[in-house]
């Protein structure tokens, strides 16, 4: 079950993504926000996160990856999704990746490619963007954007027998900050 992190899960969810050859960097920051699944014996077993940028219109998708042993069942696209959802859910309109090897996976999803130049603008303050910058491979890096949709306001009932009222959509989860 797809459950938030928390600070015990730092060490288990960084070794994962090591793995999976996936970004580490700031994954205890307040902007990014994680998710885990852990199987029958405590293993992670997938991650699906993202980095909602200082603009809150932005997200940089980050942290998705299944174990190899379990792939191929749609998980990816599960949690591909997820985060798309809580990003959208958090006030993103836009949701930007770096992805070398997976741009077929991407663009399952809608996303298609763009410029490194162009996602640094967007997400100028996104750690991982300033990695990136600072070791050099952010010209080595491919990039993809895609357009969110805006959540739709329900409809709750009026006091009486007037028409119903909007009412903004549901916060998504509250992200404990954690220390490495």
């Amino acid at each position: 079950m797809l459950r938030p992190a928390t600070p015990a899960d730092l060490d288990d969810l960084a070794e994962f993504l090591r793995a999976a050859d996936l970004t580490v960097a700031a994954l205890a920051e307040p902007a990014v926000h994680l998710w885990l699944e852990r199987d029958d014996t405590g293993a992670v077993a997938a991650t699906t996160g993202f980095e909602l940028g200082a603009d809150g219109g932005h997200a940089l998708v980050r942290s998705v990856a299944v174990r190899p042993d379990l792939r191929g069942a749609g998980d990816g696209l599960r949690l591909a999704r997820f985060a798309l959802d809580r990003a959208a859910d958090a006030g993103a309109r836009e949701a930007w990746l770096f992805s070398r090897r997976s741009g077929g996976f991407w663009q399952k999803l809608g996303f298609g490619p763009t410029t490194t130049q162009e996602l640094a603008a967007a997400l100028p303050d996104a750690h991982q963007v300033a990695l990136f910058r600072s070791t050099g491979q952010l010209d080595r890096e491919v990039a993809w954007r895609r357009r969110l949709p805006v959540p739709e306001p329900e409809l709750v009932p009026g006091p009486g027998p007037g028409p119903a009222q909007k009412t903004e959509p549901a916060p998504g989860p509250v992200r404990a900050s954690f220390t490495a």
